[in-house]
């Protein structure tokens, strides 16, 4: 049986679920990912297994709920002027984080205790969501910009590729080339 988070809960759930996602990721530091288990987590937290048990189902989904929020964003992608030096920039960042072994780790994660899909579209939409703000401040310089799925296709998804099956490779340089290859296909549309 699939148990689906809260998403930004408030109140006494939003403590929780902040309580328990501090003790995973302090638990991670400590003894290693191997050695978690829901009783540990539930301790650390201060809350009783059951909880966890209610509100996540597994420890997988748990991890994998933990795995998300990790990979959300902080801050909107920085402002460099124009539009090839910011998705440059967005994609040099993405490739170096992801695909770092926490990246990928997180990945997996994030993944794994996903049996329908939805942690894999929260992930989407934060690339969505960071492309959709660089290619909303190019348009207002007045340039030119692909739509958010050119570049989710084109960039997002082949880096995503290689992170998660060919992990050889991942350069900025790399990334460059998938953002050069998407903007070069505008001109050409021209």
């Amino acid at each position: 049986m699939s148990r689906k988070p809260m998403v930004r809960p408030g109140g006494r759930s939003a403590r929780v679920q902040e309580a328990v996602h501090t003790a995973v990721r302090e638990l991670q530091a400590e003894v290693g990912r191997p050695e978690l288990t829901v009783p540990l987590v539930a301790a650390r937290a201060g809350v009783t297994p059951s909880t966890i048990y209610r509100r996540w189902g597994d420890l997988q989904e748990l991890l994998s709920d933990v795995a998300v929020e990790h990979l959300r964003p902080d801050a909107p992608p920085q402002d460099h002027g124009d539009l090839s030096a910011d998705l440059r920039s967005w994609s040099e960042q993405f490739i170096e984080e992801m695909g770092s072994p926490i990246g990928r780790a997180y990945l997996r994660d994030a993944l794994l205790g996903d049996p329908d899909g939805d942690n894999a579209a929260r992930c989407s939409a934060y690339a969505a969501e960071q492309i959709d703000v660089v290619l909303a401040r190019a348009a207002e310089r007045g340039e030119e910009v692909p739509d958010v799925e050119s570049v989710l296709d084109r960039v997002v998804a082949p880096m995503m590729y290689r992170i998660l099956f060919r992990p050889g490779g991942l350069t900025t340089a790399y990334a460059r080339r998938l953002v050069q290859e998407v903007l070069d296909s505008l001109d050409a549309s021209r």
